[in-house]
């Protein structure tokens, strides 16, 4: 996969034929018992605890949790969105709070869409990073119907930008600045994020890495401890795998 795939001009077609987003059946495990859990700090909640990892991703919960999840989701796969959907109070409530789990949310980056949206969701800081996600996944379709309905010459014109203005133009025709601005995100913050070009690169890059170390070929992919839930796409499936490795 090459790195500048982020930055390069797309057909608007091809940025909407998202076929790497997709679901199978799940497979399971044998459970192994119960690992034990972890009080959060005193007044708070693992779930509250969020920090950047090294790869780049939203570590949320406890960092020395027994059971570590890793998933690599795009914003605009229809997929991620209905895990997000189906799973964030329920993972958060009864399995991040425990402290036997850790989630870690890695931006997939397919599209200028996916980058748009990731610069944005971390703009405010890592304690605001999952509910800005979740929104933004909830927003899904308008911002998908919005940018299609500015045509491909709005997009094609928004990819010949320069580099510190591309991101801006497709936020702007995707209606994602205004969504932000509504969230708490001031307009000039917003921005400036999307004009943050390491940002983008370093978003870029960690694709390319973990493409290579996990062979990913969809979203969502998880990542149970180290090791890639093969079939495992959707909430239920990994409540199983969850179960099953003691959570």
């Amino acid at each position: 996969m090459n790195r500048r795939f982020a930055t390069a001009p797309l057909a608007l077609a091809a940025l909407m034929a998202l076929a790497a987003c997709g679901s199978q059946e799940g497979n399971s495990s044998a459970p192994i018992g119960q690992v034990e859990g972890k009080a959060a700090p005193a007044g708070t909640t693992w779930a509250e605890q969020v920090v950047v990892t090294p790869e780049g991703g939203m570590l949320m919960g406890n960092p020395d949790a027994p059971i570590k999840i890793v998933e690599f989701a795009s914003n605009t796969c229809s997929h991620c969105a209905q895990f997000a959907a189906d799973s964030h109070e329920a993972l958060e409530r009864d399995y991040v709070n425990s402290g036997k789990v850790s989630f870690e949310f890695r931006n997939f980056v397919m599209n200028p869409i996916d980058i748009s949206v990731a610069l944005l969701a971390r703009c405010s800081g890592p304690e605001a990073f999952f509910p800005l996600t979740h929104q933004f996944f909830a927003n899904q379709a308008q911002m998908i119907q919005q940018v299609q309905s500015a045509g491909d010459g709005a997009y094609q014109s928004a990819m010949s930008a320069p580099p510190e203005q591309r991101f801006q133009r497709i936020a702007e025709m995707a209606g994602l600045i205004e969504f932000a601005m509504q969230r708490g995100v001031p307009e000039d913050k917003a921005r400036q994020c999307l004009a943050d070009t390491k940002t983008v690169e370093a978003l870029a890059a960690g694709v390319e890495r973990d493409t290579a170390q996990y062979n990913i070929t969809g979203t969502p992919t998880l990542i149970m401890n180290g090791t890639k839930l093969d079939n495992v796409t959707t909430w239920p499936q990994l409540q199983e795998q969850l179960k099953n490795a003691g959570a």
